[in-house]
């Protein structure tokens, strides 16, 4: 196979490929690595690229399948990892100016659960500032490989392009307010948010710890679920991931949906979306159903207030993140993520306990709406594909922050899992999602949701002309 042919096969079939000896693991890796340098000096999707280590990896898989030791479907495929997850010896900056020059002693629970998995670790994707809204102004933004003048995503838009653009066959983001499913949105790939507390948050820099997920972004949900079987799980070095055995997220994929029952808040999910958002979510209802799902019309609890909540909390635990550094050394932060810890440190006992327990409240009535339902269709946003002009309006304009949160942030205040999946395009040409969301746990469910949905489309396998 030319190596022009590789780069956007699925991660788990070229993983099957070099498991069968058909494709060399080393040489995939220096097809990958070829394409990173030919591409991502216009891309910046990579923030730190691990050639010689990769190498390695790969020259490592290549001698144990050799010899018919295989360790599950990543083995031997090259991945890459949002900055902020810690690889041993390389940098890991968090998208700041100060860490330039921290190289951590030993890698992230999730980086280290990859490389046990066999997979080849390609290099450190960029981010946004402290995982936040903006990218420090010292460091150049990720461009969206279908159109550099449309927005690629928030924090994990290094994971977005890079992923889209072909350059890895999976990667690692994470999600406080939306940013595994906004990048995946933006960027015409698969994203898994799975549920807190499902992977370890251990060796991977914080934004708000009670809103971080950590979880991949692929090409389909076939391949988001090869990952997590990867990384998710216990693990003794971070006690709040959840002692829960992890399924097997390839098995029982049926390709349909009989028996699933899927909740529409029709209101909800159409005030304030425009019509390419709208489109995409009613399609993918239709072939939901034509799969032999049960659509079942739902009421939505009322989350204006966690999303108003969000900004605060994330701000405190931010601030409790970063009080080592701010506001000692608050010349080195850009103002978008100065001004969220100023927010967070402005907050008094009083107002955290209340945001907790409107949270708590929150967080029950949606647990509550799970007994009658097994996924909910949402968008992914209000507003498809936005341009980066008019996401450089976001701090003035309250209605487009709201659009922006609205279908996001509420479940990282409940800790739900989502899966984010490509539903079409709109009329600037640029990629849109929508998401499927499950309850706590079953992320074999929107794997399998997923799947189906992408067994009868093909818009995952539509990529950029690069």
């Amino acid at each position: 196979m030319a190596a022009t042919d590789l780069h956007y096969l699925g991660l788990v079939d070229v993983g099957q490929k070099i498991q069968a000896k058909a494709l060399s693991p080393v040489e995939v890796t220096k097809a990958m690595l070829g394409r990173i340098e030919k591409l991502d000096g216009k891309l910046k999707s990579f923030a730190y690229v691990m050639a010689e280590s990769a190498l390695a990896e790969a020259a490592a898989a290549e001698q144990e399948i050799a010899a018919g030791k295989i360790r599950g479907p990543l083995h031997g495929v090259p991945v890459a990892v949002k900055d902020l997850c810690w690889a041993k010896g390389a940098p890991a900056a968090h998208g700041m100016t100060i860490h330039h020059d921290f190289r951590p002693a030993e890698d992230a629970t999730v980086v280290a659960r990859l490389k046990d998995a066999g997979a080849v670790i390609l290099g450190k994707l960029q981010q946004t500032e402290g995982a936040y809204a903006d990218h420090h102004p010292k460091i150049d933004p990720p461009k969206n490989p279908w159109n550099a003048d449309l927005w690629p995503g928030a924090s994990s838009s290094g994971s977005g392009a890079a992923t889209a653009a072909g350059l890895c066959f999976g990667s690692l983001g994470t999600d406080t307010g939306g940013s595994i499913r906004f990048p995946s949105a933006a960027n015409g790939v698969t994203g898994l948010k799975p549920t807190w507390g499902r992977v370890s948050r251990y060796g991977a820099f914080e934004l708000a710890a009670t809103l971080d997920h950590i979880g991949p972004m692929a090409r389909s949900a076939v391949d988001c679920g090869a990952i997590l079987g990867a990384i998710a799980g216990q693990d003794p070095k971070d006690t709040t991931s959840v002692p829960l055995p992890v399924p097997n997220y390839l098995a029982n994929l049926s390709g349909d949906l009989r028996g699933v029952t899927i909740g529409i808040d029709r209101r909800w999910t159409s005030e304030g979306t425009d019509s390419d958002a709208a489109a995409v979510l009613a399609e993918g209802l239709r072939v939901a159903a034509e799969l032999g799902a049960e659509i079942k019309e739902i009421n939505f609890p009322d989350p204006r207030a966690v999303i108003d909540d969000w900004f605060p909390l994330c701000g405190i635990e931010a601030a409790v993140a970063h009080e080592d550094t701010y506001p000692a050394r608050k010349d080195e932060y850009g103002p978008g993520l100065a001004g969220l810890l100023d927010l967070g440190r402005q907050q008094s006992g009083m107002d955290y306990q209340k945001i907790v327990l409107r949270r708590e409240a929150f967080r029950g009535a949606v647990r509550v709406l799970f007994e009658s339902v097994d996924l909910l269709a949402v968008p992914a946003q209000a507003f498809a594909a936005p341009s980066l002009a008019k996401m450089a309006t976001l701090g003035e304009d309250a209605s487009l922050i709201g659009g922006l949160l609205r279908f996001t942030c509420p479940f990282d205040m409940t800790g739900s899992p989502t899966v984010t999946l490509p539903g079409g395009f709109a009329a600037n040409g640029g990629p849109v999602g929508f998401q499927f969301v499950g309850r706590h746990f079953d992320e074999a469910g929107l794997v399998r949701a997923g799947d189906a949905f992408q067994r009868a489309t093909d818009w995952h396998k539509r990529h950029p002309g690069i």
